[in-house]
């Protein structure tokens, strides 16, 4: 993971309907290089006070959302891919039809390679994708969503977006792939 792609920063926001949060702002820094997406997660609030996952080996594992995690919509069309990140280790990649239609696990293309680390008190994730899983036309013109769910020493959810088209948090909605690549 060479690049930084600290010069495309996006701010996300909590959902209107998310409690109060320790968390004070997450940026995102995303980087597209051909087949590859580089991604740079930064969270800073107060982190004693957010929950975080025991450490597991760096497997799949399907419900990260259900806790703090981190997460990437790639879309071209009405396709698109899920990947989930948790500060555990364990990491989720799904490919879906159509909105959270024809869900399966991730076919084609390397595992994602991402890491953890505390830099001057923020809690840091980089992540490297393999977008190898795309036919070429869709290559040309990919759609980004970049996402965040925190949870709270007490067990409440905030759930973090660039924006946030529905009612209730969506992350899978389509308006809030924002980012074109």
């Amino acid at each position: 993971m060479s690049a930084r792609p600290e010069s495309f920063r996006h701010t996300l926001s909590p959902h209107p309907a998310s409690r109060p949060s320790p968390v004070r702002s997450i940026v995102v820094g995303a980087v597209r290089h051909e087949n590859s997406l580089l991604l740079n997660y930064r969270v800073n609030g107060d982190l004693a006070a957010v929950r975080m996952p025991e450490l597991l080996p760096p497997v799949h594992t399907d419900n990260l959302w259900r806790h703090t995690c981190f997460e990437a919509f790639v879309g071209a069309g009405d396709a698109y891919c899920e990947y989930n990140f948790s500060p555990s280790g364990a990491w989720a990649a799904y490919q879906f039809s159509g909105y959270r239609t024809g869900m399966q696990p991730l076919k084609g293309g390397r595992l994602p390679n991402f890491a953890f680390d505390l830099l001057d008190g923020d809690l840091v994730l980089t992540a490297q994708l393999d977008l190898g899983w795309m036919q070429t036309p869709q290559l040309l013109a990919l759609r980004l969503g970049v996402t965040a769910v925190i949870e709270d020493r007490s067990g409440e959810l905030s759930y973090w977006a660039l924006k946030h088209p529905a009612e209730k948090p969506d992350f899978h909605h389509a308006d809030s792939f924002i980012i074109v690549l």
